[in-house]
């Protein structure tokens, strides 16, 4: 007769033990793998929105010091040292915010001014004409209610101070009306100073309707009132 070999007490528990040693190890590394750091992702899509409205307005700001200096007048170097403090304030937020400081969404195109400063005509044309005919979507003749800027992104000039906006198309004492599509905010301010852009707005007025952490407004509506 054979005899059934039975495991005595301690060396079934000692098997046991050994069971859920090897299942607890499997189900370690399991939740290892799930818990795993994920794989590092690019840039978000609202950091580059926001690398792309300051890489504008820095280009915006340098294409201004530019055109100053192709054809300078009489206030051309105040105007010139304002920017160039306004294009390091920009720089110090490109740094703070992780962009590539000294990004300008103009590139060479700021050192090569296309059109001549807001208080100098082009040679033929007739004075106080010239930005409404190079801008066929506004200009400072345009009326008042009169959509503006047609297709123009808005970004921040980088000016402190009281909510106010500069421009190359509209005087000192015009009053424009920005509302920014993508979340129905609006402003109006009124132009104090000018700039590289048919609109821009200081840093108070811009506060006023853009999207949080934005420094593009791609879809805009600008109007001048008043």
């Amino acid at each position: 007769m054979s005899r059934r070999r039975t495991l005595g007490p301690k060396k079934k528990i000692a098997l046991l033990v050994s069971a859920a040693t090897v299942a607890g190890g499997g189900a370690f590394v399991m939740a290892n793998t799930s818990n795993a750091a994920p794989t590092p992702t690019t840039k978000s899509a609202a950091d580059s929105t926001v690398c792309q409205g300051l890489a504008t307005a820095l280009g915006n700001n340098q294409k201004f010091i530019a055109d100053q200096r192709a054809a300078p007048d009489a206030q051309s170097e105040a105007r010139i040292a304002n920017r160039e403090a306004v294009v390091e304030e920009i720089k110090r937020k490109q740094e703070a915010s992780g962009c590539t400081v000294g990004e300008s969404a103009q590139g060479s195109q700021a050192a090569q001014p296309q059109q001549p400063a807001p208080s100098q005509p082009a040679q033929g044309e007739q004075a106080g004409g010239g930005d409404a005919a190079q801008n066929p979507g506004g200009g400072g003749a345009a009326a008042s209610g009169e959509q503006v800027c047609n297709g123009s992104t808005v970004t921040l000039s980088g000016e402190a101070g009281a909510p106010a906006a500069s421009s190359n198309q509209f005087p000192a004492g015009t009053k424009l009306k920005v509302t920014n599509l993508d979340n129905n905010k609006s402003t109006t301010v009124e132009v104090t100073s000018v700039s590289g852009s048919c609109v821009l707005l200081n840093d108070a007025a811009f506060e006023q309707v853009r999207e949080p952490g934005k420094f593009l407004i791609r879809r805009a509506v600008i109007e001048k009132v008043g």
